[in-house]
């Protein structure tokens, strides 16, 4: 079992930039397909990036293309998103997740919010 912690939340203006991390228990970010997931209130959670254990990316959507950066440093067992050119529809709850084996492990999630 993989435990993760998300940080790196806050209020931002539009336009702005944060970098979320999450770092995970034991030796662990190699052996994972990792992804950063958000949810706003009132909606569906939503993958926004995922790195695969290989570090193959797989495509970001549309609605942040561009403007996300998901990244991983094996050494500090540590996955980030760097967000960029917030909008205030970014505005959610960041979840990070660990798959391996059919398993998914979830962070607690940290608070982005983006103002006009």
């Amino acid at each position: 079992q993989v435990q993760l912690v998300e940080s790196g939340g806050g209020v931002v203006q539009g336009g702005g930039s944060l970098r979320l991390s999450c770092a995970a228990s034991g030796r662990t970010a190699s052996t994972y397909d990792w992804g950063w997931f958000r949810q706003a209130p009132g909606k569906e959670r939503e993958l926004v990036a995922r790195i695969m254990a290989s570090g193959g990316i797989a495509d970001y959507p549309s609605s942040v293309k561009g403007r996300f950066t998901i990244s991983r440093d094996n050494a500090k067992n540590t996955v980030y998103l760097q967000m960029n050119s917030l909008k205030p529809e970014d505005t959610a709850v960041y979840y990070c997740s660990a798959r391996r084996g059919g398993i998914n492990y979830w962070g607690k999630g940290t608070q982005v919010t983006v103002s006009s």
